[in-house]
């Protein structure tokens, strides 16, 4: 079977940072294209940056450039997000996702106090 587990999440102070990982189990991840999302209570949940399969040319959305960095360790079959210089309306739950398969993980939640 196959699965996305998310960890790395947490409460942290603004200004923190945190790296968020998804690996892949049962499946290889450098062989999709996969996303970051998040969903902050009361919204919808919205794109934060992908990475391409293969070659691995990534893509952060304009509101979250040159804070959040998304890569891949293809040994660790995993792929990360890195999340800098954090805010309170960072606070949300961060999924990975595939969109060919439509796969989701079950989020880790990220808390962002003042």
């Amino acid at each position: 079977q196959l699965y996305l587990v998310e960890s790395g999440g947490g409460m942290v102070q603004a200004g923190d940072s945190l790296k968020l990982a998804c690996d892949g189990s049962g499946l290889t991840v450098s062989n999709y294209d996969m996303g970051w999302y998040r969903q902050a209570p009361g919204k919808e949940r919205e794109l934060v940056a992908s990475i391409v399969r293969g070659g691995g040319d990534t893509y952060v959305e304009d509101s979250f450039k040159g804070r959040f960095t998304i890569s891949r360790n293809y040994d660790k079959n995993t792929v990360y997000l890195q999340m800098t210089n954090l805010k309170t309306e960072d606070t949300a739950i961060y999924y990975c996702h595939i969109p060919s398969m439509n796969y989701w993980g079950q989020g880790t939640q990220v808390t962002v106090s003042s």
